[in-house]
């Protein structure tokens, strides 16, 4: 007994069954915690090089890259002062006479001119550019139009190219806003514009004037079209709001003047007929001209 006692302490400390599994536990919380640690602080480090670099300050969660910018669409020319409008678009709410001015005239018949056609100053030709950056979805000859070239574009935005002399795309190929895709030439079609290139934009395939579009960006005519879209609804809406009564009452009242006329009045000339007169003398007076007339039809 008195051997055991003179042990030391140490000894007896580490034959208790619960030592061994206390040490094994305690290292095990001990690398854990270091681990967690070297975790953290390494993100931390990693956040701070994020936030601050080559001196400036930056976001941690970078959105659409800066250098990623805005496309408007441009004239399909490389120099925009070296070409003009030789025929310009033909506006529904236009004046007669910018109405005439936007009429082709083909077999004998007026066509309104869906476009703009550009020609140079001195006559000449001259190279053809995408107004947007895009995807070819047409390049072929065309008879009647010449070369003609479709591009497609965001937003269901659609531009064309008639009249060129030639053309550098095929279809399926991926342009840049800029980017040569023929030379002006000559078309059956249009054969007074001369050396010229048909210019179109079409938005959801209905052509719009160029000429209001140049220097803005898709999204003016996708506002444009959603304007349009909300006074047709008004419209619809003001002819849904007109009551069965106000349409019935003409037609009710019109027989009550039939029976007040007496038959003394059979030889005279009747307040409706002479209305009628004045109203033909009226629409032969304001007749247009024949040619517009072709074209408006």
């Amino acid at each position: 007994m008195r051997e055991e006692q003179k042990q030391p302490s140490l000894k007896r400390f580490f034959r208790k069954r619960w030592v061994f599994p206390a040490i094994y536990l305690s290292c095990a919380a001990l690398i854990v915690a270091g681990a967690l640690w070297f975790q953290v602080g390494k993100q931390e480090k990693s956040g701070e090089n994020d936030t601050v670099k080559n001196g400036t300050a930056q976001q941690e969660n970078p959105a659409v890259p800066v250098n990623e910018t805005v496309e408007n669409i441009a004239m399909p020319v490389l120099d925009p002062n070296a070409v003009q409008v030789k025929t310009p678009f033909y506006d529904d709410n236009a004046s007669e006479q910018e109405q005439e001015a936007a009429l082709v005239f083909y077999d004998h018949t007026y066509h309104p001119n869906q476009g703009i056609d550009l020609v140079r100053q001195d006559g000449k030709t001259f190279d053809v550019t995408a107004a947007l950056s895009g995807t070819v979805t047409k390049a072929e000859k065309d008879p009647i139009l010449g070369y003609v070239v479709e591009i497609n574009h965001e937003q269901g935005v659609t531009t064309v190219y008639q009249s060129l002399a030639d053309v550098k795309v095929e279809a399926g190929d991926t342009v840049k806003q800029g980017e040569v895709i023929g030379k002006a030439g000559q078309s059956e079609f249009n054969k007074q514009a001369d050396i010229h290139v048909h210019f179109e934009i079409r938005k959801d395939g209905k052509p719009v004037n160029p000429i209001d579009y140049i220097d803005k960006p898709l999204t003016a005519l996708t506002d444009k079209a959603e304007d349009n879209a909300g006074t047709d609804n008004a419209n619809a809406s003001e002819e849904k709001n007109v009551t069965p009564s106000d349409e019935t009452a003409p037609s009710e009242q019109s027989p009550a003047k039939e029976t007040e006329q007496t038959p003394a009045d059979d030889n005279k000339t009747s307040p409706s007929d002479h209305e009628q007169d004045q109203h033909d003398d009226a629409s032969s007076y304001k007749t247009p001209d024949a040619s517009i007339g072709m074209a408006r039809a």
